[in-house]
């Protein structure tokens, strides 16, 4: 059997890696080449305890206040386009305890051998930098703590083993922070890894597997008979195969269009910058500032903002100097770089209107697939998306697991 696979991000790469581990041949493309974009320009996290999706209580409200704010964590460009309104639609019925309880859930569930399966890629040759330091959530809000700490039960439940951090116990744990932080919630199990390191090995695992990496080609044709794809092409050249998974990242919305569908994707930008080492004892999300600060072996990241706008990687000075004025809100001795010491990046997480990945079968095609809408967890998820749609295109067994993720609740996925 041969698999074609669109998309050369983390998604894309780890379900590549599974299939060809598995014996199916694989040819894999990607409009530039492997690992850009959202796929290198994050936290690097591995966060099930911290996989809550975006909407919820109150995010509504406060998305309309921070849209006056060109420096706010969320930042959402309006439009009267009908797309642009039926996603808000969306994530406005989204954003309520219920939904995002069960999302989180869901999340949980793809989540829950993701440890496990980071370690057994290490096993298997694949050479990345990999932390087991864990996360802490570190809160100035008392009221946002108190929302996290509604969830404690549901992550203890999946083996996550909380740690709930109160007043200056959360200084014990991280000396680092100031008395203005009301307490922190540690995870133990979380990990961290340098996120280009690891689709850069994957690439070369793949490599080393036989499988046929096609970079700088992006697709645009898809041919089809009777209910199947037959082809893809980029340019002059076509691409035959047994099974199609259409992996494109925050590309996928318009790609989707292709194979019939039309599915609800947009592009929320995110920047990650660089700095020298700095003696945090993990990776700590300021949640009230919505940055997330992920301590490497040799440099200092972090990451943040959600900026919903159109398709481009061009880095607002504003935000980035939002996000370098964060840890000095939380931490005791932060100095922030001068402008001539960073280089920011920025990259196009794919984001879904309810906040949940949209991962199965392409409406109307036997032998189609996508997997996108990860948002700001493709890192954390990428394992147990690869692991359920492995078994879906090579037996097609469909685990109990994808059922939230259906592409059939949105109209176009159906």
């Amino acid at each position: 059997m041969h698999t074609v696979v669109i998309g050369g991000g983390v998604i894309g790469l780890t379900t590549a890696y599974h299939l060809a581990r598995e014996g199916t041949t694989v040819t894999l493309i990607d409009a530039r080449n492997t690992g850009l974009g959202a796929s290198d320009v994050n936290a690097g996290w591995v966060v099930p305890g911290d996989s809550a999706p975006v909407p919820g209580p109150g995010v509504v409200l406060s998305a309309l206040k921070w849209m006056t704010q060109p420096d706010s964590p969320l930042y959402i460009k309006p439009s009267l386009k009908p797309d642009f309104i039926s996603f808000m639609l969306g994530m406005f019925r989204a954003s309520n305890a219920k939904a995002q309880r069960a999302g989180f859930e869901a999340d949980l569930q793809l989540a829950a051998d993701t440890v496990q399966l980071f370690d057994e890629y290490i096993a298997d040759g694949i050479d990345y930098e990999l932390h087991h330091e864990g996360m802490l959530m570190a809160f100035k809000d008392q009221e946002l703590m108190e929302h996290h700490l509604g969830y404690v039960d549901l992550t203890k439940r999946f083996g996550l083993e909380p740690h709930v951090l109160l007043g200056d116990e959360v200084r014990v744990h991280e000396p680092r922070l100031n008395d203005t932080v009301k307490g922190g919630l540690f995870y133990p199990k979380e990990l961290h890894l340098d996120p280009g390191g690891f689709t850069r090995a994957l690439h070369s695992k793949l490599v080393q597997l036989g499988v046929e990496i096609v970079e700088n080609s992006p697709i645009d044709g898809v041919q089809t008979a009777g209910g199947k794809v037959v082809s893809v092409s980029s340019g002059t050249r076509t691409f035959t195969g047994d099974k199609f998974l259409l992996a494109a990242g925050a590309w996928t919305g318009p790609l989707s269009k292709l194979f019939g569908a039309s599915l609800p994707i947009r592009p929320g930008k995110g920047y990650c910058i660089e700095v020298e080492p700095y003696g945090l004892r993990g990776a700590t999300n300021f949640y009230d500032a919505k940055v997330a600060v992920t301590p490497f072996k040799e440099r200092f990241r972090l990451a943040g903002t959600m900026e919903f706008g159109g398709l481009d990687e061009k880095v607002n000075q504003v935000r980035v100097d939002a996000i370098l004025r964060a840890p000095g809100q939380y931490l005791r001795d932060w100095q922030p770089p001068t402008a001539d010491q960073i280089k920011p990046r920025a990259g196009m997480r794919p984001m879904s209107p309810d906040g949940l990945a949209i991962i199965g079968r392409l409406p109307r095609l036997n032998n189609a697939y996508v997997a996108t809408g990860h948002g700001m967890m493709g890192v954390t998820l990428a394992p147990g998306t690869a692991r359920v749609l492995t078994k879906l295109i090579r037996e097609d067994h469909l685990s109990p697991a994808l059922y939230p993720f259906s592409p059939g609740r949105f109209r176009g996925g159906r």
